[in-house]
C-alpha cells in the first residue's frame, strides 16, 4: 500500500514536471502522521527524489549549459539557505494546530501557483541588476521558508522565479532549480535533525524506504506520461485535489 501510494503521488507530480511532494504531504497526514512528522518525512523523501532526478536531468541539460548561470544559483541560495533554516526553526516551534493551518493555507497557495504556471506564459521582467539581486535574495528566502515548512523541493516556486527574474530558458530553469533545491533542503534537514520529531525516520525506516521507492518509480512513470493528459484537464484537476487536501489538513487542527 505504501509503495502504491508513493507511486501514485509520484505519477501526479511527474506528469506536471514536479516531484509530487505537494501531494505527498497531505497523504502522510491522512495516514496518521502528526504535522511536523509528516513534514520531516516528506522532506526526506523529497531529498531522495531530487538526488535521483539530478543525474537524469543532467542527461538532458548538461553541466556545460548550466555553468554560465552559476550566478543565478548563488543569488537565490543567499536567500533560500537562510529561509530554509528559519522555516524549519519556525515549524519546530509552532503548536501542532497552527502548523496544520499553515500547511493548509500553503497547499491552497501551491494550487494557485500551479494553475498560474501552466495557464499563463512566463516572461522575463527587465529590472536593474541591483534590483534583480535584491529580489532574488528576498524571493529565495521566502521559497526556502515554504520549502522547509512543507518538506518540498520548491521547484514549483523556483522555476517561475528564475524565468521571471533572470530570463532563463524554462528547461535550464528546471535544472537550476534542482541546484538551488538540494543545498536548501539539506539545510532544512539539518535543522530538523535537531528536533525530537526527527526520530520518525528511524521509527518508520522501512515505510520511508518503500515510500521513497514508490515515489521515484511514480515520478519516472509520470514523466513518461507527460502530455498524455492535456494540461487543460490535468492542471485544474490537480489544483482541486490540492484544495480538497488543504481542507482535510485544516480539519486536523481541531480533530488531530
Amino acid at each position: 500500500m505504501a509503495f502504491t501510494a508513493g507511486a501514485a503521488v509520484g505519477v501526479l507530480g511527474g506528469m506536471i514536471g514536479l516531484g509530487g511532494a505537494e501531494f505527498r504531504l497531505p497523504l502522510l497526514i491522512m495516514l496518521g502522521f502528526a504535522a511536523l512528522q509528516a513534514v520531516i518525512l516528506n522532506k526526506a523523501l523529497s531529498l531522495v527524489v531530487v538526488l535521483t532526478a539530478l543525474p537524469a536531468r543532467l542527461g538532458a541539460v548538461p553541466l556545460s549549459a548550466l555553468a554560465p548561470h552559476g550566478d543565478v544559483v548563488a543569488n537565490l541560495l543567499l536567500g533560500s539557505l537562510a529561509g530554509a533554516w528559519a522555516g524549519a526553526f519556525w515549524a519546530t516551534r509552532m503548536r501542532s494546530a497552527t502548523l496544520y493551518r499553515v500547511l493548509a493555507v500553503l497547499l491552497v497557495a501551491i494550487a494557485a501557483d500551479l494553475i498560474g504556471n501552466h495557464t499563463g506564459t512566463l516572461h522575463h521582467i527587465a529590472l536593474a541588476p541591483a534590483v534583480v539581486v535584491t529580489a532574488g535574495v528576498v524571493a529565495g528566502f521566502f521559497i526556502g521558508v515554504v520549502a522547509a515548512l512543507m518538506g518540498v523541493a520548491g521547484g514549483e516556486l523556483l522555476i517561475p522565479t528564475i524565468v521571471l527574474l533572470f530570463g532563463t530558458d524554462i528547461k535550464i530553469a528546471g535544472s537550476l532549480s534542482l541546484a538551488v533545491s538540494l543545498p536548501t533542503m539539506l539545510v532544512a534537514f539539518a535543522r530538523y535533525s535537531r528536533d525530537g520529531s526527527f526520530a520518525v525516520l528511524r521509527r518508520h525506516a522501512r515505510l520511508t524506504g518503500v515510500l521513497a521507492l514508490g515515489s521515484i518509480t511514480g515520478t519516472i512513470g509520470g514523466g513518461l506520461l507527460l502530455g498524455v493528459i492535456p494540461d487543460a484537464v490535468l492542471v485544474p484537476g490537480l489544483a482541486v485535489l490540492l484544495a480538497l487536501s488543504s481542507i482535510k489538513v485544516w480539519r486536523h487542527a481541531t480533530t488531530g
